[in-house]
């Protein structure tokens, strides 16, 4: 190997990490945190589960598959997996996720310290900077993961042990069941994106693994699976921590309150006089690392797409355009519209993931991958009609007798279903075939 292993774990764990934690990952724990008041372990479990564990099994699954999303994609259906990819690229870059992150670094980062800053010249700003630091994708990595990663997690880790330490109340009771604050946290965890997220950035953390020298597959797996496996762990840190003071706080969430509110309030409790300065830091590293990741994540991807007819610079200057316009909105704004978007596109990405993981190995053949994203795809259709409250009672129905529709997991019995059944009528055909 041509670098120290533990050097580079650390760096691309760190860079991982501060790739996934951005402006959701900041505001929406304290959110659940409070929702769920003494049910914040449960919440922690639901968070955890697409917060977590599924963005780690979306860089296992990559890992499985090559190198990039594409490769994993030609798991099912190339074409299937290009038009996915293009949804995904656009919800994590300048329609959702970017944006977000301009939007959040004003409301929390600088109207706290500058109340009569402008949005538009914040975004301007914001994405200047951005779109500055996304011009070299090969120094991406390194810039994020020796730099910025750390100075954020000291300041969160300092946050979140005085949260502890010295939280404003003890969790109230709560007249909602624990099992409905883990499906809460669970559905809050697809605002992260992090799904979509992991089978992207998997192919960065990879080229990056390359670069620094581990050329090997079996030691570029290590690598990568070790630097998942850390950023994942400071991943669970940050949220546990942020759920529990969200619980504990003494904040009256109101109508007219915001996430961004209650995360500046409990900062200023923990912190005192230097809570919005520590909040408003902490809120810029994240959503600055994230933005720089997903901006060259999209420069790249379109550029390769339309093989190099829309070049990484051209296509890294209209992300950050088009993300600069939309952050102009509020936080919440952006949040309320993405909620159907992501519950469409999730489910259909966290099925290819969880069964290239679970099968990948020893199930070659396209059709049971490809059935099992159509009937992900369909269900996924009905919620995206009753979010726009098409047929909403008669969706509410079926949903009620499929298994799991009360988590909002309908997806899961059906397709796995189809892609057991897909895949015992191809064995059962072949073997007929051969004794033929």
């Amino acid at each position: 190997m041509k670098n120290n292993s533990i050097v580079v774990i650390f760096t691309l764990g760190f860079a991982l990490f501060a790739m996934f934690f951005g402006a959701g990952n900041l505001i929406l724990p304290p959110y659940i945190g409070l929702l769920a008041k003494e049910n914040w372990l449960e919440a922690i479990l639901g968070f955890t589960a697409t917060g977590i564990i599924a963005p780690f099994l979306g860089i296992i699954a990559v890992l499985k598959s090559g190198e990039s999303f594409t490769d994993l994609g030609k798991r099912a259906n190339l074409k299937i997996a290009l038009i996915l990819a293009t949804i995904i690229m656009l919800c994590i870059g300048p329609v959702v996720a970017i944006p977000r992150t301009g939007a959040t670094t004003f409301e929390v980062g600088v109207l706290p310290l500058l109340p009569n800053a402008s949005a538009i010249w914040s975004s301007i700003i914001f994405f200047g900077i951005v779109l500055a630091l996304s011009i070299s994708p090969s120094k991406i990595v390194d810039i994020i993961g020796k730099y910025l990663t750390p100075a954020l997690l000291i300041l969160l880790a300092i946050l979140v042990f005085l949260g502890i330490l010295n939280p404003d109340s003890i969790p109230q009771q709560t007249i909602v069941s624990a099992s409905n604050d883990f499906s809460m946290a669970f559905q809050e965890g697809y605002q992260t994106m992090d799904v979509l997220a992991s089978v992207i950035f998997a192919g960065i953390i990879i080229s990056a693994a390359k670069q620094k020298g581990f050329t090997n597959l079996k030691d570029r797996t290590s690598i990568v699976f070790k630097s998942g496996l850390l950023a994942m762990s400071c991943l669970l840190f940050i949220y546990g921590g942020l759920i529990y003071l969200g619980a504990t706080t003494d904040y009256q969430f109101s109508e007219t309150s915001s996430r961004t509110q209650l995360l500046l309030y409990i900062s200023n409790s923990i912190l005192g006089q230097y809570g919005t300065l520590a909040i408003s830091v902490s809120m810029a590293l994240a959503c600055l690392t994230t933005a720089i990741a997903l901006t060259c994540a999209v420069g790249t991807f379109f550029a390769q797409l339309t093989n190099d007819k829309l070049g990484y610079v051209e296509g890294v200057i209209s992300c950050t355009l088009v993300s600069a316009l939309i952050s102009i909105n509020s936080v919440d704004d952006i949040i309320d519209y993405a909620a159907s978007i992501l519950g469409f596109v999730y489910p259909i990405t966290f099925a290819l993931v969880i069964y290239v993981v679970l099968f990948g190995n020893k199930i070659k053949e396209k059709q049971p991958y490809e059935v099992a994203l159509v009937i992900t795809t369909i269900i996924s259709t009905f919620r995206l009609l009753a979010h726009f409250n098409i047929a909403t009672d008669t969706i509410s129905e079926l949903k009620s007798f499929i298994p799991l529709g009360n988590h909002n997991l309908e997806w899961v019995v059906p397709s796995f279903v189809g892609f057991v059944v897909t895949y015992f009528i191809i064995k059962k055909t072949s073997s007929k075939s051969v004794s033929v």
